[in-house]
C-alpha cells in the first residue's frame, strides 16, 4: 500500500538530496574526454578543495568512502609499516582491519565507543616511539556509529609535541561540510570524505585530500597501486581528466553543491548543525532517554545516538517509526546492535524538518511502550525558537 507524503530519512547519511542537487543531476551525460568535460572537472577539482579548506589537491574517486581509506593507505604505506588507530566506534574499527587486511600493523587505542579518541593515550605512544616507526597515525573525526567527535587539533599537537613525523590520516565522511573541519591549518595529510552526507549527494563519490607530505611519502612507497593511485589522478586532473570513466552526473552534482554550502557560508552550515544537534539533544534528555556519547565535548553535530532502557528493543522501536510514519532512523551496529537509535541531522536540513522528525520518535516511543516522559519535541522547540 502506498504511503502518502514524503519519506523521512533521518539516518547519518545518505542524507536527503536537494532539489537543485537532483536538478543539476538530471543533464545529459557528456564525453569525458570532452573540452566541455575538462572545464566542469577542473572547475570541481579546484572549488571542492575550499571545502576541504585546503590548498593541496583532492582526489575524487567513483567509490563508497571504503575506497578512499584504502587509498589514503595503499599510496602511502608499504607493507608491515605500523600504524597508529583509534578504537572509537564502528567505523573506525573497520578502517583498522582494513589496514591489516593491507598487511599494515596497527595498534588500536581502545575505546569505550562512548566518546571520541583518546588522544592523551595516543601522545603517549608517540612520545615513546623515539625510533619513529610508526609511519601515519589515523583518526575519525566524526564516528557515524556513537555521535562522538575526535579533536583533530589537538591530535595534531600531540604529534608536534613529539616531534614524530609519521603522517595524520583523518576520516571526515560524517563531518565534512557539517562540522568545522581545517586540512591546512590542523596539518592533516589525507583527508578521507564521501558525497552522501554533508556534502549533500547520493552516494558514489569518494575523496582523499593531500597534502605535499602525502604526496612526497606516495612517491616513496614501495606498494603498487592501481585504480586508486594518485600519481595517475594527479597527472591527468591537471588536463581536467580521470584516469578511468568518472561519475560524471555526479560531479555536476558537486558543483552544485559546492554552490550551496557557499552560498549559505560554511561557518553558518556548522552553526546550523550545532544547533540542531543541541535541539535534538534537549528532546532525547526531555524523553528521559540517554545519550550515547557521554562527554558533552565530544558531541556530534551531524547525529545524535540514543540509548534503549534496558529489555527495550531499538530495532523493534525503528520498525514501528518507519511502518507508522514512514521514518528511518539509524541502528546500532556491531557491538551497539539494538541497543541504539541514531537520530541523523546533517545535510540540507532546516527546523520544520527537525521538528517533524523528532515528532516521529516521541510518538514512536509511545506506540512501541518505551520507557520515556513525554515533552521532548516541545524541549526542542523551545530551544530552537529561542535560538535561531
Amino acid at each position: 500500500m502506498r504511503k502518502a507524503g514524503r519519506h523521512f530519512v533521518q539516518i547519518p547519511g545518505p542524507t536527503n538530496v536537494p532539489d537543485r542537487i537532483l536538478h543539476a543531476m538530471a543533464r545529459p551525460t557528456i564525453d569525458h574526454r570532452s573540452p566541455e568535460f575538462a572545464e566542469l572537472a577542473k572547475d570541481v577539482l579546484e572549488s571542492v578543495k575550499t571545502v576541504f579548506r585546503t590548498t593541496g589537491p583532492v582526489f575524487i574517486y567513483p567509490s563508497s568512502a571504503t575506497g578512499a581509506w584504502e587509498a589514503a593507505l595503499a599510496n602511502t604505506l608499504a607493507e608491515g609499516d605500523r600504524v597508529l588507530m583509534f578504537e572509537t566506534g564502528h567505523f573506525a574499527t573497520l578502517w583498522s582491519q582494513l589496514a591489516a587486511r593491507l598487511g599494515l600493523k596497527v595498534e588500536l587505542v581502545p575505546g569505550d565507543w562512548r566518546s571520541g579518541a583518546d588522544i592523551a593515550a595516543g601522545a603517549k605512544i608517540l612520545a615513546a616511539d623515539r625510533a619513529h616507526t610508526i609511519k601515519a597515525v589515523c583518526v575519525v573525526h566524526n564516528e557515524t556509529s556513537t555521535g562522538c567527535v575526535s579533536d583533530v587539533a589537538e591530535l595534531r599537537a600531540a604529534l608536534d609535541a613529539a616531534k614524530h613525523p609519521a603522517l595524520l590520516m583523518v576520516d571526515t565522511v560524517s563531518s565534512l561540510a557539517s562540522i568545522d573541519f581545517r586540512q591546512d591549518d590542523w596539518h592533516v595529510d589525507v583527508t578521507v570524505a564521501g558525497s552522501q552526507k554533508g556534502l549533500m549527494l547520493p552516494p558514489g563519490l569518494s575523496f582523499n585530500a593531500v597534502s605535499d607530505k602525502a604526496l612526497a611519502a606516495a612517491q616513496q612507497a614501495k606498494r603498487p597501486a592501481s585504480y586508486w593511485s594518485w600519481a595517475e589522478m594527479q597527472k591527468l586532473n591537471a588536463q581536467g581528466f580521470f584516469p578511468y570513466t568518472p561519475a560524471t552526473n555526479l560531479l555536476y552534482a558537486l558543483k552544485e553543491a559546492i554552490a550551496m554550502l557557499h552560498e549559505e557560508g560554511l561557518d553558518n552550515v556548522f552553526a546550523r548543525h550545532q544547533r540542531h544537534a543541541e535541539a535534538t539533544r534537549r528532546a532525547v534528555r526531555g524523553w528521559g532517554l540517554e545519550i550515547l556519547c557521554r562527554n558533552p565535548d565530544h558531541y556530534s553535530g551531524s547525529l545524535t545516538a540514543v540509548l534503549m532502557p534496558d529489555g527495550h528493543s531499538a530495532d523493534g522501536f525503528r520498525k514501528t517509526v518507519a511502518e507508522r510514519y514512514n521514518m528511518s532512523l539509524g541502528n546500532g551496529l556491531s557491538k551497539l546492535a539494538d541497543r541504539v537509535f541514531r537520530i541523523g541531522h546533517l545535510g540540507d536540513f532546516n527546523d520544520i524538518m527537525l521538528s517533524a522528525a523528532l515528532s516521529g520518535v516521541e510518538m514512536g516511543l509511545a506506540n512501541a511502550g518505551v520507557p520515556h516522559r513525554a515533552g521532548g519535541v516541545q524541549a526542542a522547540l523551545d530551544f530552537l525558537k529561542g535560538n535561531g
